[in-house]
């Protein structure tokens, strides 16, 4: 690993399930997936020596691309990061604001053998490391030393993440969180900061009553209880100051103490003292208000139920979740929420899938017709038959067959992803960064300038002291680093109840500034279930010969139209046995080769026919296709030898959902929406038409698709709307790329920067909408923080005093993160 300012070049080993070519295609997606993201410079390949797994290359910037987001897309074409990088998400007591998140943040990072350290404002910290370095106790030792304690979840398990090393299951990363909520510290438990600055509040008053109103009493009793207010108001400010001090950070804890100091010193204990109330009180204010919106998030991970009704034999057995194994049968009685992932076996019933995937209507769910290939092809199973952990199951009871271990359901790794999207920047966070790091060594500068006002004006040297203290604490821009953190964390949990998962603040900023999509057809503006309508034989094939050789082939594939053809083709052959098919190759965006007995077979586009080497299609097949594409068909070409056996024609019903939702984006100014699709022009211009886009683009092969893509960011910011696992190229070369379905999706999950859980493009307006109301939040608190320091810098300066000035300090900061929590009760205006 070399590092560079601002860069990070990581040689990052890949495993390829039994491939050893580094020039796989997988791995020629994942390097055009990972150049295509902002903050990328170079991607390339060190092909495997002897028995180790090949070196992938990135050269990122890791401020704009994590770690994180890298293993995702590894993850997601196919390859895993190996076993010498380790990586873990965890919920943590002791950061309660922004500044903090980064104190710990910058010292994580320089501990021994971590690559990467991240932490949020909400209690949750990303740690990527080396194995060979350090290990998970080592880096909760370093968390120790800094007063930050890692939290305990309610459900141990054992189980083994995506870099192929096991957790304890103990992170905040997984269901059933039991979090304690202190933002303090640890120092008294829950809401110890809030009790030191109220006690700190009520030390004073006591010292002021008695100083105004019991001249009789001692003088030493009124200094004593400010004395006391100083030790309750000061004892979390200490422990900040000294984190900032260690990484040689001069910020407000400090410049808090350095004035409470200084009018001690000069024995203004009451003002020193309401000084530090103010703040602690603002800070423990702080805290709880973040904890609303951290809880927003964990409420997602308590969905899920902690224990299970096993059916084993004739007998059921309660069991913890968390030992569910692949393959059991779950018994769901009515109205309980399911433990797992998995597929109907037995029973019909609605089930409320609104806590995963935002649908407001519970869905009607029946048994698989074939379990058997249900259980082969668990991602393949039918929307209807497949169930969500953490869903509401209605009035019928069902058993449930378990495709997911608890760790893995879908429901978890959207808990997992929020919380790892919680620690990533938004272009505005960065630029309010790179604003602070110019802007407080300026107002240093400033403050210590004023400390010689008494040389130059007449005043004794303690009204300088204080005016320069003043200008320091109003100055401080804690509002300003808390403007944008605290509208993002509150915005990614909104989306995350809403089934939407937006991967940080990048996107969720981006989102709400587009003004073009793509949308790529089938399964997205389409059902994605095509069906077929035309059988047209040629060359005196026959209509059964023609279907048996699609079918038999068809059936080792899992596209959606081979699908179709198996599925539909079955039903108009007679029962009997059809021929088997093997070595079946897929021809990326054209079709499928294959064998049948003796002979090869190919099936696809008629643009397959006539290039790389496969004949060119005959007369009577191409006339045949022409017809069917006039009528808006996709088309199929089955040839068996060098026989042309005909053509197949398939219809995909336009989604009633889609043209809702383009006319809502319309109105929110979408200004451009384009379809792009591999299927023939015409095909897609009757579906374009169909759903109320003005723009189709036909006959794309995948990387023309990129290509179309490339043209619209170089014009403006655009999203590609797609599965996640076709489109994925697309996606990744969009400014934000959006996946559809991704509950039932595990590529899709890890692939997009905003994945709509739901298989309903209805949900698109709402995150559009979610995202713009995001944007104008964070809009008003810089506004807010930035005009408020604009305010209070010359009032400071010309006499307004500390306690007015922490007052309006510590209130605006206040401000701005109530003012983000308004987007937790964001309604879609539908």
């Amino acid at each position: 690993m070399d590092t560079s300012p601002g860069k990070l070049r990581l040689d990052i080993p890949v495993v390829l399930p039994h491939v050893r070519d580094a020039a796989d295609a997988c791995i020629e997606r994942l390097q055009s997936e990972l150049l295509a993201r902002p903050g990328v410079d170079r991607v390339h390949i060190r092909p495997a020596e002897g028995e180790g797994p090949g070196q992938l290359c990135v050269h990122f910037d890791p401020q704009v691309m994590s770690l994180a987001r890298i293993r995702e897309l590894a993850q997601a074409a196919g390859a895993r990061v190996t076993e010498s990088f380790g990586h873990v998400t965890w919920t943590v007591t002791g950061i309660g604001h922004e500044r903090r998140a980064r104190n710990v943040a910058e010292q994580m990072s320089s501990v021994f053998g971590v690559l990467e350290a991240r932490a949020s404002s909400a209690g949750t910290v990303y740690l990527e490391f080396e194995r060979e370095k350090i290990d998970e106790g080592g880096l909760e030792a370093s968390l120790k030393r800094m007063g930050v304690a890692r939290v305990a979840t309610g459900k141990p398990s054992q189980h083994e993440d995506h870099a192929g090393h096991t957790h304890d299951g103990k992170e905040g990363e997984h269901g059933g969180q039991k979090h304690d909520h202190d933002h303090a510290g640890g120092l008294l438990g829950p809401n110890a900061e809030l009790i030191f600055a109220l006690t700190c509040g009520a030390l004073l008053l006591a010292g002021f009553l008695i100083e105004k109103f019991a001249a009789s009493l001692p003088g030493w009793l009124s200094t004593a209880c400010y004395i006391g207010a100083y030790v309750f108001g000061g004892a979390y400010t200490l422990l900040e100051a000294y984190d900032n001090l260690k990484l040689k950070r001069f910020e407000i804890d400090t410049l808090m103490l350095v004035a409470a100091a200084g009018a001690a010193a000069l024995g203004s204990w009451a003002e020193g003292a309401l000084l530090l109330f103010l703040f602690s009180l603002g800070h423990a204010l702080e805290h709880y208000a973040m904890g609303r919106a951290k809880r927003a998030i964990e409420a997602l991970a308590e969905l899920a139920p902690d224990t299970a009704i096993v059916i084993r034999g004739e007998t059921t057995t309660e069991i913890p979740v968390g030992d569910l194994q692949l393959g059991d049968r779950v018994l769901v009685r009515p109205n309980e929420r399911l433990p797992a992932d998995g597929f109907l076996l037995k029973g019909n019933s609605s089930i409320n899938q609104a806590p995963v995937t935002g649908e407001s209507i519970p869905v009607d769910k029946r048994p698989v017709e074939d379990a058997a290939l249900a259980r082969s092809r668990p991602d393949s199973v039918d929307a209807a038959s497949r169930v969500f952990a953490g869903t509401i199951n209605g009035a019928g009871a069902i058993e449930v067959e378990v495709t997911k271990r608890a760790e893995d359901s879908a429901l978890a790794r959207v808990v997992k992803m929020v919380s790892e999207a919680e620690t990533r920047k938004s272009a505005t966070q960065r630029f309010t960064d790179r604003f602070e790091r110019i802007f407080v060594p300026a107002v240093l500068v400033l403050a210590f300038l004023l400390l010689f006002a008494w040389v130059v004006v007449d005043e004794p040297f303690r009204d300088s002291f204080y005016r320069a203290m003043a200008v320091l604490v109003a100055a401080s821009p804690c509002a300003l680093a808390i403007a944008t953190p605290s509208a993002v964390l509150s915005g990614i949990a909104r989306a995350a109840r809403g089934g939407v998962l937006i991967k940080g603040g990048a996107p969720l900023e981006d989102l709400g500034s587009l003004k073009a999509m793509a949308f790529d057809k089938t399964g997205t503006l389409t059902e994605g279930r095509p069906r077929i309508t035309d059988v047209v034989p040629v060359d005196g094939a026959s209509e059964t010969e023609l279907l048996q050789v699609a079918v038999a082939v068809e059936s080792l594939s899992d596209h959606p139209l081979a699908a179709a053809i198996a599925r539909d083709g079955r039903s108009r052959l007679d029962a009997g046995k059809l021929p088997t098919a093997s070595d079946l190759e897929n021809l990326i965006g054209r079709g499928v080769k294959a064998r049948l007995g003796d002979q090869p077979v190919w099936i696809g586009k008629a643009e397959m026919f006539g290039a790389d080497g496969v004949p060119a299609l005959g007369a009577a097949a191409a006339a045949a296709i022409a017809a069917l594409r006039e009528q808006g068909r996709t088309t199929m070409v089955v040839r068996l030898g060098d026989r042309e056996l005909g053509a197949i024609g398939l219809m995909d019903t336009p989604r009633e959902a889609a043209k809702q939702a383009l006319v809502r984006l319309k109105a929110m100014g979408i200004e451009r929406m384009i379809m792009i699709s591999g299927d023939h022009q015409k095909v897609a211009q009757a579906v374009a038409k169909e759903v109320g886009l003005d723009e189709a683009w036909g006959d794309l092969m995948p990387e023309d698709k990129v290509e179309a893509i490339r043209k619209l960011r170089d014009q403006d910011k655009v999203a590609m709307v797609g599965d996640g696992v076709n489109d994925a190229p697309a996606m990744a070369n969009a400014t934000v790329g959006i996946a559809m379905g991704a509950a039932g999706s595990d590529v899709a999950l890890e692939t997009a920067d905003v994945a709509l859980m739901a298989d309903d493009l209805k949900h698109l307006p709402f995150a559009v909408g979610l995202s713009r109301h995001t944007r104008g939040i964070i809009r008003q608190n810089v506004f807010v923080s930035l005009g408020i320091v604009a305010f209070l810098v010359p009032a400071t300066i010309f006499g307004l005093g500390i306690g007015p000035a922490v007052a309006v300090h510590e209130g605006s900061t206040l401000l701005v993160v109530f003012n983000a929590l308004r987007l937790l009760a964001y309604r879609d205006r539908s």
